[in-house]
């Protein structure tokens, strides 16, 4: 089985913010495929669809960003998926907005979502779809940026670059991850 994890903090409050694109992009792969995020487990929102390419789940933690490595270890456990089989979205203030960038392994790069998955995981070698932010505009902290929502002018790049990491996902399903790479970064 594949698992798709998208990162991001749950609630309406934290809704297409600039750190969940993760769940953004999870949404888009649910309308598209007809998979309703409907289960829980571990702290987490999952669905399942069988696809010609095989069993594939979709999966939101709601464990809030900084921690979601204590809802994908469990999951991954419990389903027994290995470490190959998943593919990890999440926000980079590093890359210009839209812009994505796709890695098979990689340290957390000051990503404590990431850095969470990695510590749970036992691993930084697993596959990853990084969607870019861009910085804060000078004098705005970090943390209130990622937690912003984009402005109108953002929202079509933006948006473009959720179907984008969606399809990578998808391309994904029955493609080594490194052809994935050459194709989409």
């Amino acid at each position: 089985m594949k698992l798709i994890i998208g990162l991001g903090n749950p609630g309406k409050t934290y809704e297409h913010t600039h750190h969940n694109v993760g769940f953004d992009t999870i949404d888009i792969l649910a309308a598209k495929w007809g998979v309703s995020l409907n289960q829980s487990k571990f702290n987490g929102m999952y669905g399942t669809i069988h696809r010609p390419e095989g069993k594939v789940m979709l999966l939101k933690p709601l464990t809030y960003m900084n921690i979601s490595g204590e809802c994908v270890g469990p999951i991954m456990d419990y389903f027994d998926i290995d470490v190959e089989d998943i593919i990890v979205i999440y926000d980079d203030l590093d890359l210009d907005k839209g812009k994505l960038r796709l890695r098979q392994k990689g340290s957390a790069g000051g990503h404590n979502g990431i850095k969470s998955l990695i510590q749970h995981l036992g691993t930084q070698n697993f596959n990853r779809i990084r969607i870019g932010i861009s910085r804060p505009p000078a004098g705005m902290k970090v943390s209130d940026y990622v937690l912003a929502r984009f402005s109108k002018e953002d929202q079509p790049v933006m948006q473009d670059a959720f179907e984008k990491a969606a399809d990578a996902c998808e391309y994904a399903l029955n493609k080594p991850f490194i052809d994935v790479m050459n194709q989409f970064n």
